[in-house]
C-alpha cells in the first residue's frame, strides 16, 4: 500500500506545494486523478472563497458557501464536495496518482474523498494527500499507521513517488 501525506506550515502553504507538485506531473504526462486547489481569480475574494479542480482536467468547483463579507469563519459545501468524490472515484480506472489537496473534516467523518482514498489503495494507485495541523490526528487514525509523512518539498513528493511507482510497475503482470 503506497499512502503518503504532506503538511506543510501556514496557511495555504499545503496547498501550494500540492499545486506545483501537480502542474509538474501533468507537464510529464502522468495520469492523474483527485483534486487540486485553485487560487481564485478575484485577488479582493474573501480568504475563504475556495475553488478545486479534478484532476485530470476539471470540472472545478467551488466548494466554499458564501457566507457574506461579515462572516468570520469559513464554511464548505458538503453536497459540492460529494459531487467532486463522484468525479474523482471515476476518474481513478488508469490513473498513475491520486492527489487529495486536503483531508478536512468530512474525510475524518468517512465521507468526501475518503471512499476514494480507499478505492485506490485497493486498487494499488500511490495516493498522496494534504494534510493541515488541525486534521492531521484523524488522518493519522483513518491511515491506521499506514501513511509515510513527506516533507513539503518538490524534491520529496518526487522520490517517494519514484519509488511508489517503481513498486506499482514491477506489480503489474
Amino acid at each position: 500500500m503506497k499512502l503518503a501525506h504532506v503538511t506543510a506550515e501556514g496557511r495555504g502553504r499545503t496547498d501550494d506545494i500540492i499545486a506545483a507538485f501537480v502542474a509538474a506531473l501533468e507537464a510529464e504526462g502522468l495520469s492523474l486523478a483527485g483534486t487540486v486547489r485553485l487560487r481564485p481569480a478575484d485577488a479582493g475574494a474573501h480568504p475563504c472563497d475556495m475553488d478545486l479542480r479534478v484532476l485530470p482536467d476539471g470540472p472545478d468547483f467551488r466548494i466554499s458557501q458564501r457566507l457574506g463579507a461579515q462572516a468570520r469563519g469559513c464554511r464548505l459545501d458538503g453536497g459540492v464536495i460529494e459531487a467532486i468524490a463522484v468525479e474523482v472515484e471515476a476518474r481513478l480506472p488508469g490513473a498513475d496518482l491520486l492527489i487529495v489537496n486536503k483531508f478536512g473534516k468530512l474525510e475524518a467523518q468517512g465521507r468526501g474523498l475518503a471512499p476514494a482514498i480507499a478505492m485506490a489503495l485497493e486498487r494499488g494507485i500511490p495516493t498522496i494527500v494534504g494534510v493541515n495541523a488541525l486534521n492531521l490526528p484523524d488522518f493519522l487514525a483513518f491511515s491506521d499507521g499506514m501513511a509515510e509523512a513527506l516533507a513539503p518539498d518538490r524534491e520529496s513528493l518526487f522520490a517517494w513517488l519514484a519509488g511508489a511507482r517503481a513498486g506499482q510497475i514491477a506489480a503489474r503482470p
